[in-house]
Order: structure tokens, then sequence, then C-alpha cells
């Protein structure tokens, strides 16, 4: 074979090559879209079983009680006091007496 045949050969190969690599490219990237479509037919609304603003709800209403709690050991275990009266609002009301007095 002379050297312009062997050229034309290599250069017909690589053209070739080219062209099965870009036809690789686009069947992946179609098998992709097919695969997302799929994904996105397959997928299904998921209903919450307790709503995003019960969960808040939720959350302060067991922090409120949590300090309640936490009020009532304080005052009875620590304070020596009985421990219903750090819920009225004469406790409360001498406290801040005795804040604003110092």
């Amino acid at each position: 074979m002379s050297k312009d045949a062997k050229a034309n050969n290599t250069t017909k190969t690589k053209s070739e090559e080219k062209k099965q690599i870009k036809k690789q490219s686009s069947d992946k990237k179609e098998t992709r879209a097919v695969k997302k479509a799929e994904k996105k037919a397959e997928k299904k609304y998921i209903r919450r079983f307790v709503p995003i603003w019960m969960k808040v709800l939720i959350v302060i209403v067991l922090s409120l009680f949590a300090l309640m709690i936490g009020l009532i050991i304080g005052f009875s275990i620590l304070g020596e006091g009985s421990p219903l009266d750090v819920l009225k609002w004469e406790t409360w009301q001498h406290i801040i007496d005795f804040v604003r007095d110092v």
C-alpha cells in the first residue's frame, strides 16, 4: 500500500471511531432521559401523616409543658415552696418586684 492509501485508511478508521463514540454518547443520553422520565412517572405524592404546622404546634406545646414541669420541680425542690405556687401570678409578681427593686 502506498502512503496515501494508508493515510486515507487511517482517517477513515478515525472518523468511524468518532462516529461510534458520538453514537454511544447519544445512546447514553437517550437512556438517561428515558430513565429520568420513568422515574418521574413512578414518583408518587407522599401524604404526610402529621402536617408540618401540626408538628410545630406539638413542639411548642411540649416545650411549654416541659417548662412548667421544670418550674414546678425547681420551685418545690430547690426553693422549698409549694409545687403549685409557681403557677400563681402573685409568685411571679413578687419575683418581678424583687428584681426591679435591686
